[in-house]
């Protein structure tokens, strides 16, 4: 058996599958999607401040490429594709994008129109004060350092955080079976909530969320939400956000004014927002809508140009909100890696409680490394006092012995640090004066040293420490800076607002035409019903109707389904219009039946060719969807023919047969909906027309020379499902009560 052959070993591919896939997974979620609680940066976020901040681009010194930072991050510390790495470093610039951004760029980072940044080629970089602040202790031992990917260069794992970076700048990201989605929050709020629950650890939530209020986006915007819910989206570390766009009205003087939109909703693309209301204008979705006009430059600035000056602002925007991204959510998901790299979703207090907690081990680090440093330099000082009170002694043995350091530390009872150091000493350090600067730095140092080990002896001075940094922070990046002020206000608006389509279309009168071949389309005002329309060749008047603009028309087609559709939507203006089908899902074997204005309240006999009907009330009518509603079941060859407006006590129908019955408009059932029962029976033919009318009053019809009228029913008079008898004398010879 061969080398190779003794390598080879036989495995389940399931499980190797599995052990493979989960290795990917944890990789994805550890090492890319997933932001530390501490810090509240990813591994990229991470790699790019360390990498700036070893070329020295502090927020004092000159701007450099982008693309030289993107080669020194790739490079040395992240191995992907530069424009993901680009991509991280783009984003940590854009003000719009971020609340507190990490990088100060020069040139285009991108705007909120959702245009992309110029090639790296192009662009400068160099840190901010927050990024500072976030690295702040790096060169103290503050964090632990890892070493990179090839061995070379190492990182760190976690920056020491002196701002609580999660919670302020917020993050986004998905990974393998989760995601996170935490929002930007305001840092003066943030500090706020630290401050109190380093003096009470063992508070409840509420207060904490009453003093961080809600997330701070860096667009501005309203939230429209609740505390009660605020409160629970904070508790249990998932939420939604209803955030709106920031609008105000600008009166223009003689009763006109227009609304001007100043800020939108967080990550809201502005140019999209704009593209997508117009859209909604030319389609006629926003009747009360004029025109927009997008007037931005640095700042939003949004103008809507109403209808009219009648036209009411508050119910313009409630429908634009509805429609449009001018409102939109934000689902939170505080899913961070906590200290120990492991992977849960946090509440509020939790985030806050990892933050002070890693923040109090920056504080023993740093001050055990200062500690270090203070008794190495006093171990030297020491040595140096010393050598001044033996100063010709020294020079003797320096000038005379071969091994003076030996002999030095023998005779003085020196370290070899101190020998070391009063062997490296220049001539000019031995004046007078140095000796008493030499005291006084001991005695600093000393002081120093003794109020550290008192810090390290005391948990009560230690949070006290951090106390004063968090004050320290809020002072620096709080709402008395122009970065540090709230931008996002709260509303009392807390339901949803639901718009009567009639408050939003201007009712105008109408008339709806329907040609033989399905073409439908409106004429403004109320035409003659018999008047001349013109039609595309072959083609005629099936139907037409007055209607107002705010009108719902209902549609019955030859297979017993209602079809719904707007009077407003109707095309209107020059040529022929639409095909019906266009706006509703008619099949191609049924036909339009009839088409009328939908009437509250108002009931319906709903009848077939074979003289089969039911009666149907108005909330059964009403379709949903373009698939329209099955209301009535017709057999085969039968077909759904007539929709009549119940307005009487009796009715009458007369079929093909030229048989009339007449009975009460009680005997026909009401049904949601079915096949119906027997009006009237036939042997040959089926059913020709249908007419309700009162009893006082008898029914009528056409007859040459005028109307007639039949008030002495004794003759046709029975009860439903009877044959019925011969119609009156002149009654119309198509079997129509009116042709």
């Amino acid at each position: 058996m061969s080398e190779i052959e003794q390598k080879i070993k036989d495995v389940q591919l399931a499980e190797e599958l599995s052990k493979r896939y989960l290795s990917y997974a944890m990789s994805t979620i550890v090492s890319r999607s997933l932001p530390d609680v501490r810090d509240g940066l990813k591994p990229v976020h991470r790699r790019l401040m360390y990498a700036m901040r070893q070329l020295h681009l502090d927020p004092k010194a000159g701007f450099k490429k982008c693309a030289r930072v993107v080669g020194d991050v790739i490079g040395k510390y992240h191995p992907h594709g530069d424009s993901a790495v680009y991509g991280a470093m783009a984003r940590l610039a854009q003000d719009f994008s971020v609340r507190y951004p990490l990088v100060d760029g020069q040139g285009n980072f991108g705007n909120i129109d959702g245009d992309g940044p110029a090639a790296m080629r192009y662009t400068e970089a160099r840190l901010t004060d927050f990024a500072m602040a976030l690295m702040e202790g790096l060169n103290d031992n503050a964090v632990d350092f890892m070493d990179t990917y090839d061995g070379e260069e190492s990182e760190p794992l976690v920056m020491p955080a002196a701002v609580p970076n999660l919670l302020c700048n917020g993050t986004s990201g998905i990974a393998v079976g989760m995601a996170t989605n935490i929002p930007p929050h305001n840092l003066s709020e943030i500090c706020d909530a630290l401050l109190y629950l380093i003096e009470n650890p063992q508070c409840e939530i509420e207060p904490l969320v009453k003093r961080i209020k809600g997330p701070d986006f860096p667009t501005g915007g309203v939230i429209v939400d609740k505390f009660s819910t605020i409160l629970t989206s904070y508790t249990t570390g998932k939420g939604t956000f209803r955030i709106r766009a920031k609008w105000e009205k600008e009166d223009l003087g003689h009763g006109q004014y227009q609304i001007v939109v100043t800020e939108i909703p967080y990550m809201v693309q502005k140019a999209k927002l704009v593209e997508k209301i117009a859209e909604l204008l030319i389609n006629k979705k926003i009747p009360l809508l004029n025109d927009i006009r997008d007037e931005s430059a640095q700042d939003v600035r949004i103008v809507l140009e109403p209808k009219s000056r009648t036209v009411d602002a508050n119910l313009l925007m409630e429908h634009l909100f509805k429609q449009t991204d001018l409102e939109s959510r934000f689902n939170m998901n505080m899913n961070v890696l906590d200290s120990d790299g492991v992977p849960r979703v946090m509440s509020i207090k939790e985030v806050l409680r990892e933050y002070l907690n890693h923040r109090h081990n920056v504080l023993i680090r740093r001050t055990n490394f200062r500690l270090d440093k203070i008794n190495y330099r006093l171990e030297i000082l020491s040595g140096y006092l010393i050598a001044f009170l033996n100063l010709d002694r020294i020079i003797e043995i320096i000038r005379n012995e071969d091994e003076p350091k030996t002999v030095m530390m023998k005779e003085f009872s020196l370290t070899e640090n101190q020998a070391e150091a009063i062997l490296n000493m220049k001539l000019r350090s031995l004046r007078r004066l140095e000796e008493s600067q030499i005291r006084e730095e001991f005695d600093d140092l000393t002081n120093e040293k003794n109020g550290l080990e008192s810090l390290l002896a005391s948990e009560e001075k230690q949070w006290i420490a951090i106390a004063e940094e968090v004050k320290n922070t809020k002072e620096k990046f709080g709402k008395k800076t122009a970065l540090g002020r709230r931008r996002t206000e709260f509303s009392e608006v807390a339901e949803m607002v639901e718009v009567p389509i009639e408050a939003l279309i201007e009712k105008e009168p109408i008339t709806i035409i329907l040609s033989q071949k399905g073409w439908i389309r409106g004429l403004k005002g109320h035409s003659d019903l018999k008047g001349d329309f013109k039609f595309k060749d072959d083609d005629e008047l099936a139907i037409a109707i007055h209607a107002q603009t705010t009108d719902k028309i209902v549609i019955l087609d030859s297979s017993g389904k209602f079809f719904n559709i707007s009077a407003n939507d109707v095309p209107t203006g020059r040529g022929f219009g639409q095909p019906l089908r266009l706006m509703v899902d008619i099949a191609n074997n049924d036909n339009v039946v009839t088409m009328f204005v939908f009437e509250p309240k108002a009931s319906y006999l709903l009848a077939s060719n074979i003289g089969r009907g039911f009666i149907v009330d108005e909330n059964h009518i009403i379709a949903q969807t373009k698939n329209g509603r099955k209301i009535m079941n017709v057999a085969d060859k039968e077909k759904a023919t007539f929709c009549v407006k119940v307005n009487g006590d009796m009715v009458a129908v007369v079929g093909e047969n030229r048989k009339l019955l007449v009975f009460k408009t009680e005997e026909i059932p009401t049904m949601a909906r079915g096949h119906g029962v027997i009006l009237q029976k036939y042997k040959d033919g089926g059913l020709s027309d249908i007419q309700f009318f009162n009893e006082a009053d008898g029914f009528s019809f056409n007859r040459s020379g005028g109307i007639g009228n039949e008030t002495n029913l004794l003759t046709w008079l029975g009860h439903r499902g009877q044959i019925g008898k011969l119609v009156p004398f002149g009654f119309p010879k198509n079997n129509k009560f009116f042709n």
